[in-house]
């Protein structure tokens, strides 16, 4: 099973994204932040476990690239990967160089995002080409 915390500030998405991955890939949602301050506070605690972590880009407060900056020097090594609306290549290129092994387009790469965790979960080795 891989334990996953999202990053997302809209209700609706968190809603149905976690729907979608808990039905179709071996992923358990174990925690949930809508904003920068709230995911780094909850990446930061060392009682909170997750393989990986999906950030969106625009948060509520502050940005999923905060989150990227940060959350590579703190706690434990995660898989960190993003799933934004603005998939641009400028976009790709700054996540992955912040430390996201992927960078997903929510309309057009759920079904990329959802073989990622299928084949994490299975090899805990993350596909060179996802994205």
């Amino acid at each position: 099973m891989l334990t996953t915390f999202l990053v997302e500030d809209s209700p609706v998405i968190q809603q149905s994204l976690i729907a979608t991955l808990q039905e179709l890939t071996p992923v358990t949602v174990v925690g949930v932040a809508a904003d920068e301050p709230a995911a780094l506070q909850w990446l930061s605690d060392p009682t909170h476990e997750a393989s990986l972590v999906i950030v969106d880009i625009f948060l509520r407060s502050g940005s999923g690239l905060g989150v990227l900056r940060t959350a590579r020097h703190t706690g434990p090594k995660r898989h960190m990967v993003v799933l934004s609306n603005y998939a641009t290549p400028d976009i790709r290129a700054t996540c992955l160089a912040l430390g996201a092994e992927q960078v997903f387009d929510k309309s057009t790469e759920i079904e990329a995002l959802i073989l990622y965790c299928q084949t994490l979960a299975a090899t805990g080795l993350c596909p060179a080409s996802a994205a």
